[in-house]
């Protein structure tokens, strides 16, 4: 079973068990609500409204209130020396739907909500970064002892390459020698 529902102004085809985001609705995250603007519910049978279908509603569970991608505003008319730059981001609200339901028949979800906190997220996220910049400070004056070795071995181990290229020139050009010599014997 599916219905088309209404809010915000817009439409949205929804099934049981989906993921809808929708314009930001004055709800607490986690709320359970009913949808009553069902403008048709379609499956074994259909069910259109004029305007809306009667008994008919659908339940939801709101899983995440927060705001959309970056989204950049640019106006341009030519030849007039007229730009304008701006960005936005639009707040929304995103719903599962739990289920549908129209004169006693209902079909409900298999799957629970997950329901995400993005504000909590983001402070934690943000504590993680100050607690990593702490450690890194506390560990900065050991870090560079640890540099200075691996600095000395990197010094040494150019010495001996540059010792092994003089001993593989020397080679070479004794070479290079013995068969000068040998052209002018014969």
């Amino acid at each position: 079973m599916y219905a088309i529902i209404r809010t915000g102004g817009k439409q949205y085809k929804v099934q049981a068990g989906d993921v809808v985001q929708v314009d930001k609705l004055d709800q607490k995250l986690g709320a359970e609500f009913d949808i009553n603007d069902i403008l048709m519910v379609g499956g074994e049978s259909t069910h259109v409204g004029q305007p809306l279908v009667k008994g008919a509603k659908v339940t939801v569970v709101v899983t995440k209130q927060a705001k959309t991608r970056k989204e950049i505003v640019f106006k341009k008319k030519r030849r007039q020396g007229y730009r304008k730059f701006a960005t936005h981001k639009q707040e929304f609200t995103e719903l599962f739907v739990k289920a549908i339901s129209l004169d006693g028949k209902s079909t409900k979800a298999d799957a629970t909500p997950n329901v995400v906190d993005v504000a909590a997220k983001r402070t934690e996220a943000a504590e993680a970064r100050v607690a990593a910049r702490k450690e890194r400070a506390s560990t900065k004056g050991k870090g560079e002892e640890v540099v200075k070795k691996a600095a000395k071995k990197t010094v040494a181990k150019k010495k001996v390459a540059k010792k092994a290229v003089k001993k593989t020139a020397k080679k070479a050009t004794a070479k290079k020698k013995t068969a000068k010599k040998a052209s002018k014997k014969a």
